[in-house]
């Protein structure tokens, strides 16, 4: 989602800024833009588009040692260059970038801007004229800037230039994530840290309704009521090197390929001397101590959270619920008496996760986040975390994210039934060993893949995935996967609900992709693949050995059967990869969608 970058120091800002939004367009974004200031006043830059449009704009006899700079994905107003940031006041005294939602900007608007003409559709010029006015009504900067702080409602990450002044970035957070990067005569200012790495590695993080002061040698951190806060650094756990693409065409494609490493890497980070596999055993003693677990999460988390469920239940015997995180935050169910909540998160930022994980924890009950990026907000805010261990992940579509957190949940599973006593059937370090082995074995075979996307979408305006317990599960990611890459129209069905309405619309040659790994559903399975083939649809089988059958299209390794949707969801990953491919697509970087998604 939206990124934001700023410098102050003694170098040019130009193209610190521009590599830190590089290294944002992970996220999502539809347009971009940069701020400079120097003894002439500010410089602007600003188009729709790419980083690489927003170069050919910018101008390369402008030097500046201070700036701000910023990727937008459009909550207010269509993507332009208008409604791209920063913005400025009437003026142009103040030039501003924002990430997040201001809920009252339309009252705020009429409170106090009614004179004033805006130049955008955004909720974020709102803020920038706010600033302007408490100015010219006789404040100091610092105190406009707070007395604005205090009328916001909703999230916020900001940036603020003053034309003045070119010794400051006013800077504050609610909600919305922002760092501040220390370095030796110079600080920076990023939404991910990820933005920063090419010029420090030692970060503060930033709470919320913080306002901070960041010079060229400080960093002043205050509350809303004005008071200093202290806080201590920490070192970002990241290696610039893993964010590259190295030899891959795209970062999708170089994720999947990760996946059997990851694998071995979350073995390796789970598992003592004894070759037992641990986890902190306060979170332990958390999980055994509740009644019930409540996983949430969005999209692929909240998928791997209904695996989670399955791993949960069968081995910890532990009551376990699923939930989609916007849903819960507007309509809690009733709870149980002693709930923990498991919050599962790739970036550990997602905006509908944490409205949750803040009532609850104004409720007094115990969290636990599962997230690949340390420090992150769920991370902090939770009592526990568990890390997934899975390196940097740029491409939107998430794959080895996914699988790590199917690893790490099957972890804390079995830790958690080992440590009531209970009898497993898994010896979960050999297995997942196994799966790590079956993962490079599919990744090897993905010419295979993309003959198969080429034959069943290479055509298609729509497409189904169909398959029963843990099958569905992963079925309903693989159309995940599809639609979000290759824009192809995709739904996953439990197969017994097909008759129950969404088989009316299968047509002739309509794709219909089937797993089937789980023994006590495999014939229902093919029954319902052959209630589909009999009104014409074109259908893909995918099944594990030992569950083959004349006429599947691929056989999957074999891996214990409570693991099967870390291995069958590798080629629903590769499919969507190359139908997207194909299709002249931008596999990494999907239209509409974001990486990070820090707004509710």
């Amino acid at each position: 989602m939206c990124g934001i970058v700023g410098y102050i120091g003694n170098n040019d800002s130009k193209e610190i800024l521009l590599k830190g939004l590089e290294k944002l367009e992970y996220r999502g974004y539809d347009s971009a833009g940069i701020a400079v200031l120097n003894e002439a006043g500010v410089h602007l830059f600003k188009e729709k588009g790419r980083i690489a449009d927003l170069r050919t704009i910018v101008d390369e006899k402008v030097t500046a040692t201070v700036g701000i700079g910023h990727t937008r994905w459009a909550t207010h107003g269509k993507p332009s260059k208008v409604n791209a940031h920063p913005h400025q006041s009437a003026s142009e005294r103040f030039t501003i970038v924002h990430n997040g939602v201001i809920e009252n900007y339309e009252q705020l608007k009429a409170e106090y801007l009614e004179h004033v003409t805006l130049k955008s559709d955004t909720d974020t010029e709102i803020i920038v004229q706010l600033v302007e006015k408490f100015v010219n009504d006789g404040y100091g900067v610092q105190e406009a800037f707070q007395q604005t702080l205090k009328a916001l409602k909703g999230s916020y990450a900001l940036a603020l230039l003053d034309r003045e002044n070119s010794d400051v970035i006013y800077v504050a957070k609610n909600k919305s994530p922002l760092l501040i990067g220390l370095g030796d005569s110079f600080n920076v200012v990023a939404s991910d840290a990820m933005a920063m790495l090419q010029v420090t590695k030692e970060f503060l993080e930033l709470m919320d309704q913080e306002m901070v002061l960041v010079t060229r040698d400080d960093v002043k951190i205050f509350n809303l009521d004005g008071k200093l806060i202290e806080r201590m650094p920490f070192i970002a756990e990241l290696d610039a090197s893993d964010i590259e693409k190295g030899t891959y065409p795209h970062y999708m494609l170089k994720e999947i390929d990760e996946q059997p490493f990851v694998i071995r890497k979350i073995v390796q980070e789970y598992q003592n001397d004894n070759g037992e596999l641990v986890i902190d055993p306060t979170i332990v003693e958390a999980l055994n101590e509740a009644d019930r677990l409540y996983i949430i999460a969005c999209g692929t988390s909240y998928h791997a959270g209904m695996i989670g469920k399955n791993l949960i239940e069968r081995l910890a015997k532990i009551p376990t619920e699923v939930h989609v995180s916007s849903e819960f935050s507007y309509n809690m169910p009733l709870l149980s008496e002693k709930p923990l909540f498991i919050f599962i998160s790739q970036s550990g930022e997602t905006a509908d996760s944490r409205a949750v994980l803040v009532q609850v924890k104004e409720m007094g009950h115990q969290a636990l986040t599962i997230t690949n990026v340390p420090g992150s907000t769920l991370s902090r805010e939770a009592d526990y975390t568990l890390l997934l261990h899975a390196g940097p992940e740029i491409a939107v579509a998430s794959t080895k994210a996914y699988t790590a957190q199917v690893a790490v949940l099957s972890i804390l599973a079995e830790v958690t039934a080992r440590s009531k006593g209970l009898a497993l059937d898994v010896d979960l370090p050999h297995e997942l060993g196994i799966v790590a082995s079956a993962m490079e074995e599919l990744c090897d075979a993905r010419d295979e893949f993309e003959q198969i996307a080429s034959d069943y979408l290479a055509f298609a305006r729509n497409s189904f995935f169909i398959g029963r317990g843990l099958d569905y599960a992963v079925c309903l990611e693989g159309a995940l996967k599809l639609k979000e890459i290759s824009y192809i129209q995709a739904e996953g069905f439990a197969g017994g609900e097909l008759k129950h309405g969404p088989i009316a619309l299968i047509e002739e040659g309509t794709p219909v992709f089937a797993l089937a790994t789980q023994e006590n559903v495999n014939l229902p399975i093919r029954g319902n693949v052959k209630e589909v083939a009999a009104r014409g649809a074109n259908t893909c089988i995918f099944s594990m050995k030992g569950r083959e059958m004349d006429g599947d299209r691929f056989i999957l390794p074999e891996v214990h059967e409570l693991l099967t949707p870390l291995i069958s969801v590798v080629p629903m990953q590769f499919i969507a990869y190359y139908a997207a491919l194909h299709r002249g697509c931008d596999v990494d970087k999907p239209r509409n969608l974001a990486k990070s998604v820090t707004v509710e």
